[in-house]
């Protein structure tokens, strides 16, 4: 009976480095941060979500927590194999400790900065139907999540080294602790040097700072991974060098890793109105909604003389003939998500601005009565209704003044088109100082 040959069927293993990749606590850490940056994130919307600027901050911000909980994952990682007991099985393999070493550090810091990314990612998803003006900005981001994955690696060398449970949740402590410290400090040498420095929303990166970054915080991380697993520790002084060498040129650069958005001071106006209305170019979507807010002014001042040229909205005492615009940022006040919030309130502050008075410090009665009927000639306060009401039960002098106050608007309401536009121009030619008595007597 002649033998039967069997052909064997090639067995495909897995390579060690998917395996821990696809499988095990890598994805795990990964959800980890998309979670906490998600929870921060949705907490703070109100303040960035609809502001391409905001939101890259925010987003840059948000490093001081993904950063420590990336080397906390990392430091867990690396202890696994003795929280297992089976370090001097893996002595015995034929791999080398720098191979170990990386195929159990690598899956966890590809998975955080995924995990970074993706949150980002989902940031800017969000941003992007309410943005109203500007583009997407990225250019903290491949920085950003480089520091990430560096921090896991430095964590999974902390791991290796610290045989203790509780590394991994000081690691993370002391890395919020110390990340936050450095960045509520005195920049000086520290601050070019901190993944985490916090910027503002006007703050724009030169464009080889997210690289300098990335070598800064990658070498260090990649030298220290390879003094403690390479056969050769030497080699660590090739990263270690590159590392050296980007931080050279971040502390030489100092403030100027960072310049002003030049669209920050960027005017786009409305020009179909008088006074003309005018938005930083970042927010230029929001013009028609602040037109239509404060149409009820610009209608009653057609024909009026002496006004302001223009509302802009500035950062600054505005100048001859601009009237100060209530000011859209930060985001999260009379702002959220592209709409104003509170229309009514927001014509009242603009009205308020075409006075351009200093402040008096013995303002006369008369002054007061004709700035009030003004005001709720243009745009009453939202309070004004509970004001009144108050003062009608206060003291004889209260009442007195409130009186004056409604006879005082009633007869600018009720006066001819012609003499209310005269008395208004003559009123608005005393903008800018404390004294009307050019004014006629209302």
């Amino acid at each position: 009976m002649s033998a039967v040959t069997i052909p064997k069927t090639p067995v495909r293993v897995s390579h060690p480095l998917r395996a821990e990749a696809v499988r095990g606590f890598a994805p795990i850490a990964g959800a980890a941060v998309v979670l906490t940056l998600g929870v921060l994130l949705v907490g703070s919307s109100a303040h960035w979500q609809g502001g391409w600027a905001e939101t890259a901050a925010q987003l840059h911000n948000s490093v001081l927590v993904s950063v420590p909980l990336a080397a906390a994952a990392g430091c867990w990682q690396g202890g696994r194999e003795r929280r297992r007991r089976t370090e001097e099985l893996w002595g015995t393999v034929v791999r080398t400790p720098l191979v170990r070493f990386l195929a159990s550090a690598l899956p966890v810091a590809f998975w955080t900065a995924a995990g970074h990314l993706v949150a980002a990612a989902l940031a800017m998803l969000a941003t992007w139907p309410y943005a109203q003006g500007d583009r997407p900005r990225f250019g903290t981001v491949p920085g950003d999540a480089v520091a990430v994955a560096a921090a896991a690696l430095l964590g999974h060398v902390v791991g290796r080294a610290v045989p203790t449970r509780l590394a991994a949740p000081l690691l993370a402590i002391a890395g919020y602790v110390g990340l936050g410290v450095l960045a509520s400090a005195d920049p000086g040498l520290a601050g070019p040097l901190d993944p985490a420095f916090p910027i503002m929303d006007t703050d724009v990166p030169v464009w080889w700072q997210p690289l300098a970054m990335a070598g800064w915080t990658a070498g260090l991380a990649l030298a220290a991974a390879l003094g403690s697993a390479a056969r050769r520790r030497a080699t660590a002084l090739l990263p270690l060098a590159a590392a050296v060498a980007a931080a050279t040129v971040l502390v030489q650069a100092g403030d100027g890793l960072w310049h002003e958005d030049p669209a920050a001071h960027r005017q786009v106006c409305d020009t179909s109105t008088t006074p003309a209305i005018c938005v930083e170019a970042r927010y230029a979507g929001m013009l028609p909604q602040i037109g239509e807010a404060l149409s009820g002014i610009t209608g009653r001042l057609k024909g009026v003389r002496n006004l302001p040229a223009r509302w802009e909205d500035v950062n600054h005492e505005p100048r001859d003939p601009e009237a100060q615009l209530p000011m859209l940022t930060p985001l999260g006040w009379s702002v959220v998500r592209g709409r104003l919030t509170d229309p009514r309130q927001y014509a009242w502050e603009a009205a308020a601005a075409l006075e351009r008075r200093p402040e008096c410090l013995h303002p006369t009665r008369r002054m007061l009565v004709a700035d009030d009927a003004v005001e709720s000639y243009l745009a009453p306060s939202p309070l004004q209704d509970d004001t009144d009401a108050w003062d009608a039960k206060g003291s004889a002098e209260q009442r007195a003044q409130a009186r004056s106050r409604k006879a005082a608007r009633a007869r600018l309401r009720t006066m001819d088109d012609q003499d209310r536009r005269e008395w208004l121009s003559a009123y608005f030619a005393t903008a800018g100082t404390c004294d009307v008595k050019g004014v006629p007597a209302l």
